[in-house]
């Protein structure tokens, strides 16, 4: 689902989702848990703003609060995307930021995947969502699940998905304004 605004860019939903159920299983030498999880979207999400720019520079239109540019997992994907695929083209990024930041509803990841996605179709790069997601994963576990967008049983860090059919939910969410 998008919505058309100005200016050839288009408005995105990046989904929050729900761990229903978290089973820690281990630990990689590296530090990351093992896990057996159920991730369940849920339909609050922020919303990302995608403009292209011919001078080939990604941008972030405004900086989320302490956080640098440089450090925003969604001009990190797009960076990534466009090294790997070795397209030449530029974009603005503008977030409007519903989900909490730390909250465990996977707004960064979230955010990163629709970055991916989108800009795969905008710039044409030709991935399919199994490249896109293993692009994904080295920004973080939770992106493969929001690359595939549905919900999922995974395993290893988050990344070995198996997708899941789960009945219509209703779950009351509450962000404290802490």
């Amino acid at each position: 689902m998008s919505t058309h605004i100005t200016d050839n860019s288009v408005r995105w939903p990046a989904p929050g989702k729900l761990n229903l159920l978290l089973k820690i299983v281990g630990q990689r030498a590296d530090g990351y848990h093992l896990l057996q999880t159920v991730f369940q979207f849920i339909d609050y999400c922020d919303w990302l703003v995608f403009k292209p720019r011919s001078d080939g520079q990604i941008k972030l239109e405004k900086p989320l609060p302490g956080h640098s540019e440089q450090d925003d997992l969604t001009v990190r994907a797009a960076k990534l995307l466009r090294e790997a695929s070795g397209c030449h083209q530029g974009v603005t990024i503008a977030i409007e930021k519903n989900l909490p930041m730390g909250g465990g509803l996977g707004g960064g990841s979230s955010d990163a995947a629709t970055t991916l996605v989108v800009l795969n179709r905008l710039w044409d790069t030709g991935y399919n969502f199994d490249q896109l997601a293993d692009l994904g994963v080295s920004l973080g576990a939770d992106v493969p699940v929001f690359v595939r967008g549905q919900s999922a049983w995974a395993e290893g860090v988050g990344e070995k998905l198996k997708p899941m059919t789960l009945p219509t939910p209703w779950y009351l969410v509450i962000i404290p304004p802490v």
